[in-house]
């Protein structure tokens, strides 16, 4: 897909997130702090989520002004003022920024391909890294082999390249779940601590 593409696809989700925020925004004062969430959750994070692993290493800029949306959305969701510091609110509400979540369903695409739950042709696009001529300690970590690029902007934000290179930097308790519900829960802890610094 191209960056042409791509930056449309960017466009119009926060064309929509934006219009629902605006929507929401004009009944809050009508609305519990859980009827908000779920109406935020319907008109604006469902939008940023849809389709979101094909912006995996979009510019800088470009995740800023989804970010910025996410912002926005927690701010009406708990009435936090304009200037106020928003990365408190969004660990409150346990939200990933916009690159984890990300990276979050790239993660679980990568899973479900190796579980045979992705349709064939994401499944045939990533490849278990093989033992090699002696067996070593690795063969059984779950690493994928992350094909070379030729184009850096664009080979490296295809799937077959932005997948494996996600995947092997999981945790190894994580590579080697079996369960889908578990290794949403991991992934979810893994991540949220990753982008808020936790330990």
């Amino acid at each position: 897909m191209d960056t042409t593409n791509v930056f449309l696809i960017a466009f119009f989700l926060l064309s929509a997130d934006i219009r629902g925020l605006y929507n929401i925004r004009q009944i809050r004062k009508f609305l519990s702090e859980d009827s908000t969430k779920t109406l935020i959750h319907a008109f604006v994070t469902s939008h940023l989520d849809y389709c979101n692993s094909l912006l995996y290493g979009i510019p800088k800029y470009q995740l800023d002004r989804l970010q910025r949306v996410l912002n926005a959305a927690a701010r009406l969701t708990c009435y936090v003022p304009r200037f106020n510091h928003i990365t408190p609110t969004l660990m409150e509400l346990h939200w990933l920024p916009v690159k984890f979540r990300i990276h979050f369903k790239v993660s679980l695409l990568v899973f479900k391909s190796l579980h045979g739950l992705a349709p064939p042709y994401l499944s045939e696009l990533i490849q278990v890294k093989s033992e090699g001529r002696y067996a070593l300690r690795s063969q059984d970590k779950m690493l994928l082999n992350v094909p070379r690029t030729i184009c850096k902007t664009f080979g490296d934000r295809s799937f077959a390249a932005s997948a494996p290179k996600l995947w092997n930097e999981l945790p190894l308790a994580l590579r080697q779940c079996q369960s889908l519900v578990t290794f949403k829960n991991g992934l979810k802890t893994f991540l949220f601590k990753l982008a808020y610094g936790l330990d």
